[in-house]
């Protein structure tokens, strides 16, 4: 089955809890009176929403862990399942059982990745998992708990997920699930996720990027081989570049901007003063 990913709920309006949130920090308004304020449109939302990016620049994160997000969460095989719950904070799953759900005739739902479809080895891993799903049935027959005739089903099985999670752990999800090292099953999910916030609220879905992204740190923090692999690293620098530029910078190792230099700046100006 395809990856299913549903933003089921959410904070009313995350933009002006967020406003809020930081007003309640920066302002001797009380938090009803910055409301009133809201309500009788002496602050629109357009404000609310340059007020909230100019914070989030600033690494005040805390008021994030006010907004969340709820989703449904369905084809996802269980060995990225046992990737996503090393999320732990800021975050809640539950997810589908293989204690209580017993597969009926023996037949699970299970992903066959592409690579091994290109492989040309598709057919094999549907053969052996037919046969999982035969003894898996002999099993249950034979009186043995779901729960032990779980032992026999691959990480490739399915499950689904119902989960919470604040915009902050979304935030650091993206930051390192839609990275290009990713997994590749995560990083649809985590798409499909940012997608779904992105339609539903685009003045915070256009934060949630890779780590890498203009509006998280904007240069790859990954090493240093990966970084010159990755598709994505013509568009952003590599930590290393940034920090030999600053300690050049520190040692007064730059090269010194010459008559030539300023040759081009002052032809630039009179250029730019005839036009």
């Amino acid at each position: 089955m395809a990856i299913q990913v549903t933003l089921i709920e959410s904070t009313a309006n995350p933009i002006r809890a967020l406003y809020m949130a930081y007003r309640v920090c920066y302002s001797a308004l009380t938090p009803q009176q910055v409301l009133d304020r809201i309500e009788d449109e002496r602050i629109s939302q357009e404000t609310m929403e340059e007020f909230v990016s100019a914070r989030l620049k600033t690494g005040h994160t805390s008021p994030l862990e006010q907004v969340w997000f709820e989703f449904g969460i369905a084809g996802v095989s269980r060995a990225f399942s046992h990737q996503f719950v090393r999320h732990r904070i800021g975050i809640s799953f539950e997810q589908q059982s293989q204690r209580y759900v017993t597969y009926k005739d023996g037949t699970f739902p299970y992903t066959v990745p592409a690579t091994v479809e290109r492989a040309g080895l598709a057919g094999d891993m549907h053969a052996l998992f037919d046969q999982a799903g035969t003894l898996y049935q002999r099993m249950v027959e034979a009186g043995v708990p779901a729960e032990d005739a779980r032992f026999l089903l691959p990480n490739a099985t399915n499950t689904n997920f119902k989960i919470a999670v604040n915009f902050l752990e979304l935030l650091h999800l993206c930051d390192q699930r839609l990275c290009i090292r990713a997994q590749w099953e995560f990083r649809k999910v985590t798409a499909l996720m940012r997608a779904e916030v992105l339609r539903k609220v685009p003045a915070l879905g256009r934060y949630l990027q890779p780590k890498c992204g203009e509006k998280r740190l904007g240069y790859c923090d990954e090493e240093y081989d990966a970084w010159k692999a990755c598709p994505l690293g013509r568009k952003r620098p590599h930590r290393s570049e940034l920090f030999q530029l600053y300690d050049s910078y520190r040692k007064g190792e730059l090269e010194d901007l010459g008559a030539a230099e300023f040759a081009v700046i002052e032809e630039q100006r009179v250029e730019g003063a005839a036009t």
